[in-house]
């Protein structure tokens, strides 16, 4: 019965309908798709690739995998917190990774969850910035939901993310986006075995969607904060 309980908990958190507010977000995906004639041709498979690889893989993989290895020294969690902060090079980013963080705190601290209350204090006294995967990482790990299931709930939210963007942007139907998602699971396992020492740096730079995320604000109308 534990077990059983343990598994749909999972379920539960990794659910698109858990309310964390990240539905506002598209991570550059609506700026690029509007901005070809400045960036060339919009690709979703090549997007989709990118920000896996190169964003989740190493770096929100990272961080939720180091919050995990701190136990719940929420200190620690407030510098793990700073250096998220200092390695995302593009303000949008930085925003909607804080953003989407209280929003999953708030959230928790309302059903109870451990230690949620007492980090969202201290991300609203200025001393964590309250960054998503970080989140993640303190909340899961306190519902006692396994490492390597966290690191899988949240690669697969990432791509799960991106591709109902798409859908509410337009650009792919439903059936097509569960295509893409089928081919990013095995892109998004391979990437989960890759080891992370104690200190791992994080590290994501995507240019062309920074460059995209940067030119949001001149694109007139938009559906997404980024």
């Amino acid at each position: 019965m534990i077990l059983r309980e343990k598994l749909l908990r999972t379920f539960q958190h990794a659910d698109s309908q858990f309310p964390s507010g990240a539905f506002a977000f598209s991570q550059g995906l609506e700026a690029f798709s509007q901005q070809q004639e400045r960036l060339g041709s919009f690709d979703l498979w090549n997007f989709l690739y990118a920000q896996i690889v190169h964003r989740w893989a190493s770096s929100e993989r990272i961080a939720i995998i180091r919050a995990y290895r701190l136990y719940n020294d929420l200190e620690a969690l407030a510098e793990l917190d700073a250096e998220v902060e200092a390695s995302t090079i593009s303000e949008p980013l930085r925003v909607g990774s804080r953003r989407n963080g209280m929003g999953l705190l708030t959230t928790h601290e309302r059903i109870g969850t451990r230690y949620a209350k007492t980090y969202r204090g201290m991300v609203r006294d200025g001393k964590a910035h309250g960054h998503v995967a970080v989140a993640q990482g303190l909340l899961w790990n306190s519902l006692e939901i396994d490492e390597e299931d966290a690191v899988l709930m949240s690669g697969y939210q990432s791509a799960a993310s991106l591709t109902t963007a798409a859908i509410r942007l337009g650009l792919v139907g439903a059936i097509d986006a569960q295509s893409y998602l089928t081919r990013i699971i095995p892109v998004i396992a391979k990437a989960s075995d890759s080891p992370v020492s104690r200190n791992e740096p994080l590290r994501a730079f995507i240019p062309l969607s920074e460059i995209a995320i940067s030119l949001h604000g001149t694109t007139g109308q938009r559906l997404f904060s980024n």
